[in-house]
């Protein structure tokens, strides 16, 4: 495994509890988190740019998480993004690809394809 210290990793997801076991999984890796409960919490962030690697939950209230990618794609924000979700399908992957996503994880997400996952995330960043 690559290192990841001091790399800098947002997660949007509506789920607490989620945000939490991702912070602190990221967290003992080295990471730097900033996690949000929302895509409009997310959106109003401007140091979410700084991101080098962004984790969105599919499935949330107001705006999912396809439509913060696509519509930061529109803003030219390029930020290397991975979905994760509980209930996917192929139709969802599909658009996700096609809107750029790096890759399209299941919940719960195995630790050791989620951070080499994040390592190729970061490597396609410095691109």
């Amino acid at each position: 495994m690559e290192k990841l210290q001091d790399q800098f990793v947002c997660v949007v997801d509506d789920d607490a509890a989620v945000r939490d076991s991702l912070r602190v999984l990221l967290e003992s890796h080295g990471l730097v988190v900033r996690d949000y409960a929302s895509a409009s919490e997310f959106l109003k962030d401007t140091t979410s740019e700084l991101a080098g690697c962004l984790l969105l939950d599919l499935h949330m209230p107001e705006m999912d998480g396809l439509h913060l990618l696509e519509k930061l794609r529109q803003q030219n924000i390029t930020t290397v993004t991975v979905i994760i979700t509980g209930r996917g399908d192929g139709a969802l992957r599909a658009r996700a690809q096609r809107a750029g996503a790096l890759a399209f994880l299941d919940k719960p997400v195995d630790e050791d394809e989620l951070l080499s996952t994040i390592a190729l995330a970061f490597r396609q960043s410095r691109h």
